[in-house]
Parts: structure tokens; C-alpha cells; sequence
């Protein structure tokens, strides 16, 4: 499969300053000028992961897909177009924009703009985050996770699945279609939720430290109309993690501790409930939903929900001391 990563996203918007102050202040990303009414933002080695783009309509973007080199993104151009979609062939002077080596650009069937890119260029200066985080978990793993809805999902999997060669980690049926997608080891790189509008619900960046994360939702908690959703835990990618609004139509998903997905042992599974396991209020009534009752209160539930943490080697402390009853615990979990 050509297609590695998430590599960048592009969005156009004329809150460029509002937009500056979150990515910023809240986010703790490093904003870099790139002049003409453009404004990029690192979160790792790479020249820019988020680009704002002031020529370009609002609520317009387009996603930025990583691949290996020329050959896997000549064989992707191929692909595509043995298929009748069309293809474009990016200039040398809109990739240099992009700070890659190489570009083509084409659609998915709900109309979102899709680059596909090898060669990102690497910044000759370290990260300087915003404000005083950790860092971000990007690297190889790409920028983060998108969500957006779209109106048939058949097409849609169809489209990244088949052609594309996403893989599924998991999905739900009830009470709304859902798929999530991944590339590479983070549990998804997109997600596909089925809705009545095709429009990109959220943008997903993650943290090294938990503290970044609890730190950022204090600073959110300054003006709490721009929380969507409370600090919770999800049930699937089992990341912890809150939502916010942006200066476009989207949120941003800030979090901590998502799972990594292995090929060689993993196998997509049905989830019983989209619900997390804690937190997250007022993330269903954003899509247009109900809440979910609390986890005591879903009958339908054949098991506990609740995970183990997803940590990094030096990123915690083995606690001392002995618990009797939490060794009985541990021991019948795996009987």
C-alpha cells in the first residue's frame, strides 16, 4: 500500500489571527509565516503540518497523504486513473508550497480534496511549541486523525479501503455507520462517519504527556463556549482527550494515550457502543445527537468499559508497593 501517513492539512479561512491564537496558545503548535496570506504550523520536524490559507474559500481544505517516494506515488496516479478518477499532476511551484518533493491531487466520492505527496521537508531549526508542552505524537505516524461525514458510505469505503487500501479497526453499525481507518500503527488515520451533509467534523492532534492535555483544557476552560466536548476517554482508539471549537466549521479533538493498531494480530471488530467510557459530554448533541445514558445505565453492555493506559517507554513510573486486592483483580481478568 502507497499510502503511509496523514501527513498535513490545508484549510481555508479568514480568521487567520483567531485561528493563529489557538493553534498557538491552546494547541502549542509553532506558527511560521509564509506571506500572501498564508500561515503554516509545525508540530514536529516538518517544515508545516497545519496551513492556513486566507485566497482560499471558507470552509474549503484538503488532506495531504504521505507516501514513500515517486515510484509508490506514480503507482497510486495509476491506480486512480485505471478507475476514471482524475488526476492531477501538481506543479513543481504548488508542491514547493507544500514543501514536498512530488504532488498529485484528486477527490474522494463525498468531494474532499485529496494530496498525495513524498519528500517532506524537513525544518533546519527545532520545534518551538507554542506554549510549554511535551510535543506532539507525530513524526511517522502523520499529524493526527481526521473525521468526516459523509453521505454514502458505501462509496466512501469503497474508495479508501479498496483503491486506496485503508484498513478497517474497527466499526459500528447502530445507531449510526461508522468506520475507522488506518496506515500505519495509530488506530485510525481517518474516520468515516455515515451522515445526511459530506463536511470534515474534526480534526484529532495527540500529546506525549497527559499534562499537556489536562493543562490545555484548563486554558479551554477560560472561555467555556469554545468547549464542545468535556475531557473523556473514548472507547475504541481509547484515547483521553476533550473538543473544541474552531474558526471554521470543525472541531479539534486535543489528546493522550490512543492505542496503536499491529496488523499482524489485529482483527476489526463490530463496537457495541460509540459511547466512551467516561466524559465527552456534549459530543453527541454537537453532531445533531442524543447522549448517551451513563455506563450503569446501558443494559446492552456484555462487558466492562474499561481499558488499560496506552503509554509510552519513559513517559510513566511503575508504582511500588503491593495491593492484594488488585493482584486478585489482574489475575481473574486473564483466567
Amino acid at each position: 500500500m502507497e499510502i503511509q501517513a496523514f501527513g498535513y492539512l490545508g484549510v481555508g479561512t479568514t480568521s487567520v489571527d483567531d485561528w493563529t491564537s489557538l493553534a498557538t496558545r491552546g494547541l502549542g503548535m509553532e506558527a511560521v509565516d509564509r506571506g500572501a496570506g498564508v500561515r503554516a504550523f509545525r508540530m514536529d520536524d516538518r517544515r508545516q503540518r497545519l496551513v492556513l490559507d486566507s485566497t482560499m474559500p471558507d470552509h474549503t481544505h484538503y488532506f495531504g497523504w504521505e507516501v514513500a517516494d515517486s515510484a509508490a506515488l506514480d503507482a497510486l496516479a495509476s491506480r486512480l486513473e485505471r478507475t476514471n478518477i482524475v488526476v492531477r499532476r501538481e506543479t513543481t511551484a504548488l508542491a514547493d508550497q507544500r514543501f514536498v518533493s512530488g504532488l498529485i491531487s484528486f477527490h474522494d466520492p463525498a468531494g474532499n480534496r485529496l494530496e498525495a505527496f513524498y519528500g517532506a521537508a524537513v525544518a533546519d531549526t527545532p520545534f518551538r511549541p507554542g506554549r510549554l508542552i511535551s510535543g506532539f505524537r507525530a513524526g511517522p505516524l502523520g499529524m493526527g486523525h481526521v473525521l468526516v461525514m459523509v453521505q454514502d458510505m458505501t462509496a466512501a469505503l469503497a474508495f479508501y479501503c479498496d483503491l486506496l487500501g485503508f484498513r478497517i479497526s474497527d466499526y459500528a453499525l447502530a445507531p449510526v455507520k461508522a468506520y475507522f481507518l488506518h496506515v500505519n500503527p495509530r488506530h485510525h488515520s481517518i474516520a468515516l462517519v455515515e451522515a445526511p451533509m459530506n463536511a470534515m467534523n474534526h480534526l484529532m492532534v495527540e500529546l506525549y504527556s497527559l499534562d499537556d492535555v489536562g493543562q490545555g483544557y484548563d486554558l479551554a476552560l477560560m472561555e467555556r463556549e469554545q468547549i464542545v466536548a468535556t475531557l473523556g476517554r473514548h472507547s475504541n482508539d481509547l484515547m483521553t482527550s476533550f473538543y473544541i471549537r474552531t474558526p471554521s466549521d470543525f472541531f479539534v479533538e486535543y489528546g493522550w494515550g490512543g492505542r496503536d493498531v499491529d496488523d499482524a494480530t489485529w482483527q476489526p471488530k463490530e463496537l457495541q457502543t460509540l459511547a466512551s467510557f467516561w466524559g465527552h459530554d456534549g459530543l453527541f448533541r454537537a453532531v445533531g445527537g442524543g447522549d448517551p445514558p451513563p455506563v450503569d445505565l446501558r443494559p446492552a453492555l456484555t462487558q466492562p468499559m474499561r481499558a488499560p493506559v496506552q503509554v509510552l517507554d519513559g513517559n510513566y513510573e511503575r508504582l511500588k508497593g503491593v495491593c492484594p486486592w488488585w493482584d486478585s483483580m489482574k489475575t481473574l481478568s486473564t483466567q
